[in-house]
């Protein structure tokens, strides 16, 4: 193995959003050497958020056109790298973050060999605090959960977000594969990343996720709703992608549950309200909440307002009306950026002060 330049990469991949932490065991370059050749590892470095043409990379990393633009469009199937192509036909090259980008682009590569990389990689790493980073993904309540009175704006509601798309695809969850190649997977419908506009044209180009109408979006998160699952697009108003995630298998939900107070790091705009003189204590949404932040008690529940992250779970299973959404406060609601690459960049600026 060439570790030099595997370790650049790493370090290069260190600086994008969600960061790629070191490994004292070489855990961190066996996965890269998994993932990318020498000469693809070469070039990655080359590539930033910005959105950039084969000729610039090219230029920038030395290397002939051709060369320059056959390894970019091998690395964009492998999923190593993010690839749109524009109105006048020029394709466009992105670094992507390990998570949310390479690792979910590895669908459908996973196998036992990744897994024991990845497995390698997590178990030998230092993990960091969250408490000062921009979130890649908020959460967003379940459709019939949110009350007219509540006013919500069009990025607050899921239904609102797929409107504004007309190019949509879904893919196998990546953490319920991972997971599910492991043995250890949960029950919830694997079918059920969806990815919207640019997104889903490079899902669907490079055959990790399937085309799909409108009304199958809607489908999948009613189903999504029955089986538990946290709706949670990425931290954009034009979102790229919804994941439908529960709390055992879904790595980035599984953080937030392992927090003492998830409320303090997620990007929500809505909480859970209790009004324990309705509750009738059926107990039907204990089984709902992936946050552990409904509580048994004698004849009804407790909600631990530090642990409800808002997805509204609860208040579709609650025939009493006794939990309900509420609007935060505004100084607690983070803000929306326009756009996903917009997150990305803002969060890469937080990123190099906290490291």
């Amino acid at each position: 193995m060439n570790a030099s330049i595997y370790r650049k990469l790493a370090a290069h991949l260190d600086q994008l959003p969600g960061g790629f932490a070191p490994s004292e065991t070489g855990a961190d370059l066996r996965l890269l050497q998994r993932l990318f050749t020498p000469e693809e590892a070469g070039l990655a470095i080359h590539l930033s958020l910005d959105r950039d043409s084969a000729q610039d990379i090219a230029a920038a990393a030395f290397l002939p056109l051709a060369e320059t633009r056959k390894l970019l469009d091998e690395m964009s199937k492998k999923g190593l790298i993010f690839s749109t192509q524009q109105d006048d036909g020029t394709i466009l090259y992105q670094a992507v973050p390990f998570i949310i980008g390479i690792y979910e682009f590895q669908v459908n590569k996973m196998d036992d060999g990744l897994v024991q990389d990845l497995d390698n990689y997590w178990n030998t790493i230092k993990p960091r605090s969250r408490s000062k980073t921009i979130p890649q993904l908020r959460t967003i309540p379940v459709g019939e959960s949110i009350e007219p009175h509540l006013e919500a704006l069009p990025y607050e509601q899921v239904y609102e977000l797929v409107k504004t798309h007309d190019r949509f695809a879904v893919a196998p969850c990546i953490c319920r594969r991972y997971m599910r190649i492991k043995g250890e997977a949960c029950d919830a419908p694997e079918e059920s990343c969806l990815v919207f506009g640019e997104w889903a044209d490079y899902y669907i180009r490079d055959g990790r996720g399937r085309s799909i109408e409108q009304d199958e979006v809607l489908d999948i998160l009613t189903r999504a709703d029955a089986a538990n699952l946290v709706l949670q697009p990425t931290n954009s108003k034009d979102i790229a992608a919804i994941c439908c995630c529960c709390g055992c298998c879904c790595g980035i939900l599984n953080g937030l549950k392992q927090h003492p107070k998830p409320a303090e790091i997620v990007s929500s705009s809505f909480m859970a309200q209790f009004d324990s003189e309705v509750c009738n204590g059926c107990w039907d949404c204990l089984g709902r909440c992936q946050m552990g932040a409904l509580i048994e008690d004698s004849d009804c529940v407790i909600l631990d307002t530090d642990r409800c992250i808002g997805c509204g779970l609860c208040v579709t299973t609650c025939l009493t009306g006794a939990l309900t959404l509420v609007r935060k406060f505004e100084v607690d609601i983070l803000p929306v950026p326009d756009t996903f690459d917009a997150t990305w960049q803002n969060i890469s600026r937080a990123q190099s002060e906290n490291y």
